[in-house]
């Protein structure tokens, strides 16, 4: 399958990009009740072909979680949820149902004997007492830590609840540990390296060596003009090829908690045509009673059924595509219901209100929303995938991000940003890597570009047609939209967890 896309086939991938007509910011805080369960609210979601060098057979996943985190946020700072479960969905057939689960599952624990103490007074006054901080000095030169967080994975064939799971293991057998978030360069004298030494090789039952996972604070990857957007877009989003600028990034100074894997492709594909459905999610037991006595190791009682809390594939589906009524629901829905939300896709809102904040400023007389409604070419797009593209062996409508995994990665210093639409074969939407612009992609396509001539070749020029609606049907889909911050893959890393290290709370004078 490697390379061998027809052109025409091209043309239909660059449809894909409407899937993702709601990225106008990152997925955080996206419904009402997750709002109230940071810790396991997923901000963003990546699948795509590794293209660190030497990897070109693996498949890298990353999910975000815990959103806005500021670096001074002590002293407790930002540690998983030890009741929650966090998972990696695949679905490699198309039934829209997953076929393998990497599930992650968090556990906590204070320092030596229950906690650092310090002694606090003399003779018979004496006492020992706890103190307040996660570490006591230097971390990784000292290892001064009071706080420790440690994780396992298991492997679920078939469905995440009653599907085969397998534990996995690495040098530590099946426990993993995770680094302290960076509280600042007094307590790390160099946090990189730090962090390093926690990307674990992982062991996966009858699958091809060179697993990989890390779980850990990181820089948030995603640029977005956030705070701005959701002002009812409190810009001219349009860019003349000198607004791009990173000071329109609210996200500049924000870390994310990243959950990692890289596997083997022939771990993950099965016996499918070599496109695979991705998606995460993250559960909490139905049942929480708060300990009117708290401690560390029982502030609740926490029990039942587990109960699906959030939930993304492909990016910001639901901050704007889903109604303000339908968000919690959707978080808690899988991909084999998705058809419940049709009308959001047939019939998008999003357009409609763009042209309600732009008509005017864009000198338009008429509605500048695209007029092919219903947008029966979104719900091919966005839920079946494309024939000899990025559609599943059997199709069945399901929001997802869907990754072709024959098609070889492209080198960091060769990615385009936009992906597929400037010829990138193996960027977005074909998966999703940390260093696509899927925000200008999205607010282009949102306005009708894909009824344009666009570049599918990459050669510089918008020549390509692409026959999907006419030129006629989109006044303004020949504009250069833009939420004016700008992303590339320069912005990330080029080695596996692929995401910089986060920001530091405090940096030396």
């Amino acid at each position: 399958m490697k390379n061998s896309i027809t052109r025409s086939a091209l043309a239909i991938a660059i449809a894909s990009l409407v899937s993702s007509e709601a990225a106008l910011a990152s997925s955080h805080r996206e419904a009402p009740n997750v709002t109230r369960l940071p810790t396991i609210d997923s901000t963003d979601f990546y699948a795509f072909n590794s293209y660190q060098d030497g990897r070109e057979d693996f498949v890298t996943f990353i999910a975000n979680y815990i959103p806005l985190q500021d670096g001074y946020g002590g002293p407790n700072y930002f540690a998983m949820d030890p009741n929650a479960v966090y998972e990696i969905h695949i679905d490699n057939d198309g039934d829209a149902i997953e076929d393998l689960t990497f599930q992650f599952k968090f556990q906590q624990a204070l320092g030596v004997s229950g906690g650092v103490a310090l002694t606090i007074g003399e003779g018979e006054n004496a006492k020992q007492v706890g103190i307040p901080l996660k570490n006591f000095g230097n971390v990784d030169t000292d290892n001064s830590v009071n706080f420790k967080e440690t994780y396992t994975v298991k492997l679920i064939k078939g469905d995440r609840r009653d599907g085969m799971a397998t534990d996995l293991t690495g040098d530590n057998g099946t426990s993993f540990s995770k680094p302290l978030d960076n509280i600042g360069e007094k307590s790390f004298t160099d946090y990189d390296a730090y962090a390093s030494s926690f990307i674990h090789d992982m062991s996966i039952p009858g699958c091809d060596t060179g697993s990989k996972v890390f779980v850990g604070q990181r820089k948030d990857p995603f640029v977005v003009n956030l705070g701005r957007t959701f002002d009812l877009v409190n810009y001219v989003p349009l860019d003349n090829g000198t607004n791009q600028s990173d000071s329109n990034d609210d996200l500049l100074d924000k870390n994310v908690t990243t959950i990692a894997i890289e596997v083997p492709k022939s771990c993950i594909t099965g016996s499918g045509n070599g496109v695979i459905g991705g998606w995460t999610t993250a559960s909490l037991p139905q049942a929480r009673i708060l300990n009117p006595q708290a401690t560390f190791d029982k502030p609740s009682v926490d029990g039942g059924a587990l109960v699906q809390v959030s939930r993304l594939g492909m990016p910001l589906v639901n901050e704007v595509v889903i109604g303000l009524n339908d968000k919690d629901l959707f978080s808690s829905s899988e991909p084999k219901d998705d058809a419940q939300f049709a009308d959001y896709v047939t019939h998008p809102t999003l357009p409609a209100l763009l042209d309600i904040l732009f008509r005017t400023p864009l000198g338009a007389t008429e509605n500048i929303a695209p007029s092919n409604i219903p947008r029966n070419d979104l719900v091919t797009a966005f839920l079946t995938g494309f024939p000899g593209v990025n559609q599943l062996a059997t199709v069945t409508g399901s929001e997802m991000l869907r990754l072709n995994t024959g098609i070889d990665a492209t080198p960091a210093a060769d990615q385009s940003a936009f992906g597929v639409v400037a010829g990138d074969l193996a960027g977005f939407p074909n998966g999703r890597r940390p260093g696509d612009d899927v925000v200008d992609i999205a607010l282009r396509v949102v306005m009708g570009a894909l009824c344009h001539p666009v570049d599918l070749d990459g050669d510089g020029t918008a020549t390509d047609d692409l026959g999907l609606c006419s030129p006629s049907d989109a006044p303004v889909g020949d504009q250069p939209f833009s939420d004016l911050a700008p992303i590339d893959a320069t912005y990330v890393d080029s080695t596996f967890p692929y995401l910089k290290a986060p920001l530091a709370g405090s940096v030396n004078p």
